[in-house]
């Protein structure tokens, strides 16, 4: 928690002295419209992931377990825990540093840095520093496209709320299915699957990272046409 007080008085400050403008530039104070977009993102992300999760099951003859017990308040501690995480990296990476980029040098290239060096950081957030070349190529194209596609929806909203209710819903939803630290397997537990080496597992694995990624954009960009045509009338 003081982290992220920590990193919200270096937004204000980077902000107040280096663009002139307050944090709200950054639309992170709630508003009707922007708890709207953070909840949207949520369940939208979810069910896209779901999807994914739904298709790895049929390609991979995956099979799930439910957990006997369902510990309701690992789901509430996973849920406050995964808000803060996504908040802070939304601030840093798609916060202060962010509009800075885009006034400076303009939003394609100022989103493409954010994106890139969000890619990077999963590398050592991961623990990757000693994997292959492959790997972390791999780990930084998934989640770098991951991070392009959220600092696109903070450029053309805006505001954090769009991209954080997508970051908060894709973290959550995968402690449900998946081994993850500190929370994992909240629900679910894959008990087999079809296992895919090499050159079979990378050319499996591209298309199933970079679809949710893939089909948050399309939903983005047919959203902002709805709040287009919405305005107009």
């Amino acid at each position: 928690m003081l982290g992220l007080l920590v990193i919200i008085i270096i937004s204000w400050m980077l902000l107040h002295f280096i663009e002139k403008k307050n944090i709200e530039v950054l639309g992170v104070i709630p508003t009707k419209k922007r708890i709207s977009q953070f909840v949207i993102g949520f369940f939208v992300i979810i069910s896209f992931n779901l999807i994914a999760i739904l298709i790895e099951s049929i390609v991979l003859n995956a099979s799930w377990k439910q957990n006997d017990i369902i510990h309701y308040n690992l789901l509430f501690d996973a849920f406050v825990y995964h808000i803060r995480s996504a908040l802070t990296e939304d601030l840093v990476f798609r916060g202060a540093i962010l509009y800075i980029l885009i006034q400076r040098i303009g939003a394609k290239k100022g989103i493409f840095i954010s994106a890139l060096v969000f890619g990077v950081y999963h590398i050592f957030s991961y623990g990757m520093t000693n994997s292959s070349i492959i790997a972390m190529l791999y780990v930084t194209l998934m989640t770098g496209f991951t991070g392009y596609v959220w600092a696109y929806t903070f450029y053309k909203t805006k505001s954090i709320m769009l991209g954080l209710g997508f970051h908060l819903g894709y973290n959550y939803v995968m402690s449900m299915f998946y081994e993850n630290q500190p929370y994992g397997q909240l629900i679910f537990q894959e008990v087999s699957k079809i296992h895919l080496e090499d050159w079979n597992w990378l050319l499996y694995n591209i298309p199933k990272g970079l679809f949710p990624s893939i089909l948050t954009l399309i939903f983005v960009k047919q959203y902002l046409k709805y709040q287009a045509r919405k305005q107009q009338q």
